[in-house]
């Protein structure tokens, strides 16, 4: 099994044939970064991370957004000194030369997306129900509805990814609009729970140990949570052959991105302080991703607002969910392409020309997953499946930080800066360092996490060692040497997946 090979490609950055259209400048950048990281997270997450810390619900998205602004400005060296699509798995190649490592994370980001899409899934759902029975056309719904309704958006979003999406830019401005008044909402029922006089803004400094974990477990555990509202930055590096002049307007834009966002989530963080009660704030994990649902019922009791805004939330779900899908499926097919996974999932309908086996396979290792998960009546669904996502993306991250450090030692002390971004010095070693430490057991996620996150990665590398001997027969058949068996050496990296 070969460990080195040629560079893997991109498209050419500066002209060419195969060049893609440079059509976003940086306020459609913004908003696609902006809309990109808000999604589904902060209604995923929100509702356990108040029964974590009680009142200091805004410290943990502080600091999610400090370890993930660390890793931003790893992307940002990187991007401008190389600005070709395919994100992780680019850099890390050019970084290591082993195939297999660039599966590995290649791979990773596959099953984040798709760990993604099935919180997201079941946070729809969730929402879903609780604006039914808000309006009183239900009046309870349990569990196994919920996971059918969750299962069946899933398969809705497999038929509406083989009918083939474009993406589109103008769109995601629309829905970026939609998520952003959805948040305004419950900001504005806080700020008027305060006006009103019926809040202790002095709760947002205290911190609850409903959990008996103490101060410095409850908030890393709370923040390991919250790094799931924090990701979708690192995937506008994949637009960076659709952006006009990237070098200069990439760092600027994607860090502004970030700090809108962590203003949202902070903001929304005190809301929810500041209408629920301290024992409401411990129970509030028990409605996961209807925790926001909550807030609002209660602080806006005399406005029909809470029966508009479960719809508002499934919409804005709803999108985060198929742009997740739609990129995982097409990593899969770009991998299968390469010859690093089995060459049937790289078939494409055709008529439509989807790629019909990489969406059927990544539906169902979703409809597993949601499933595996809500067979324990006792998980929490949504932050297993959310947590999940962090781990996955931590690790890449760590691998993305150390690739930053290679390719500056490479370069030299004397290179040319030019106008390509350069992250501080020690930046990319304490982003790491911080990475690798929200990875660990002692942020003290459940068990399933790691069972889930390690099982996605077994399949994958069995599908690797299963195409790695289809090859390596292959070669024989053709009187190759056995040794030049090089999975994926001169083709192309998978194509440029949608934003998450």
């Amino acid at each position: 099994m070969s460990t080195t090979g040629t560079d893997f490609h991109s498209a050419p950055a500066d002209g060419g044939e195969g060049e893609l259209k440079r059509v976003l400048g940086p306020k459609l950048l913004l908003l696609f970064i902006v809309g990109d990281v808000l999604g589904a997270g902060i209604y995923a997450v929100t509702g356990e991370m108040a029964g974590l810390v009680g009142g200091i619900l805004w410290l943990p998205f502080l600091l999610a957004f400090t370890v993930a602004t660390m890793t931003a400005f790893s992307y940002l060296e990187l991007v401008t000194h190389y600005p070709q699509a395919a994100g992780a798995a680019l850099y890390t190649h050019k970084a290591f030369g082993i195939h297999f490592i660039t599966f590995l994370v290649a791979f990773a980001v596959v099953c984040s997306g798709i760990t993604s899409a099935s919180t997201s899934a079941n946070v729809l759902a969730q929402n879903f129900f609780g604006g039914l029975e808000v309006n009183g056309w239900v009046e309870s719904v349990d569990q196994g509805a919920v996971t059918a309704v969750a299962l069946g958006f899933m398969v809705l979003l497999a038929l509406i990814n083989l009918r083939g999406v474009g993406e589109s830019i103008k769109f995601n401005v629309v829905l970026t609009l939609v998520e952003v008044t959805a948040l305004c909402i419950v900001i504005g029922v806080g700020f008027f729970a305060m006006a009103e006089g019926g809040s202790d803004l002095s709760q947002i400094f205290v911190f609850q140990d409903n959990n008996e974990k103490g101060l410095f477990l409850a908030v890393t555990a709370a923040t390991s949570i919250a790094f799931f509202a924090m990701v979708g930055f690192e995937d506008s590096v994949n637009m960076v052959e659709e952006t006009k002049d990237p070098v200069r307007i990439f760092p600027r834009t994607m860090l502004t991105g970030l700090g809108i966002a962590v203003i949202f989530y902070m903001l929304v963080a005190v809301s929810a302080v500041a209408v629920l009660s301290p024992t409401e704030l411990a129970r509030i994990g028990e409605a996961e991703g209807r925790a926001l649902l909550e807030v609002v019922a209660k602080g806006s009791p005399d406005f029909p607002v809470d029966r508009v805004f479960p719809f508002l939330a499934v919409f804005a779900v709803a999108n985060t969910a198929l742009i997740n899908m739609l990129m995982a499926s097409r990593l899969v097919y770009g991998m299968a392409k390469q010859n690093v996974l089995p060459r049937t999932l790289g078939k494409v309908l055709p008529h439509r020309r989807t790629p019909w086996v990489a969406i059927i396979f990544t539906t169902l290792l979703a409809l597993f997953l949601i499933w595996y998960v809500t067979s324990d009546p006792e998980s929490n669904i949504v932050t297993n499946l959310s947590s999940t996502t962090a781990l996955l993306l931590l690790c890449v991250f760590a691998v993305v930080n150390v690739a930053c450090i290679v390719l500056r030692r490479r370069r030299g002390p004397d290179a040319e800066p030019g106008r390509a971004f350069h992250s501080p010095k020690a930046l990319p070693y304490l982003a790491a360092v911080l990475a690798l430490f929200l990875v660990g057991p002692w942020v003290d996620r459940d068990p399933m996490v790691y069972q889930i996150a390690g099982g996605l990665m077994v399949l994958g590398i069995l599908l690797w060692v299963v195409t790695y001997f289809i090859n390596k027969a292959a070669h024989r058949q053709r009187g190759a040497p056995v040794g030049d068996v090089r999975i994926g050496e001169d083709d192309d990296l998978p194509p440029r997946p949608p934003g998450r």
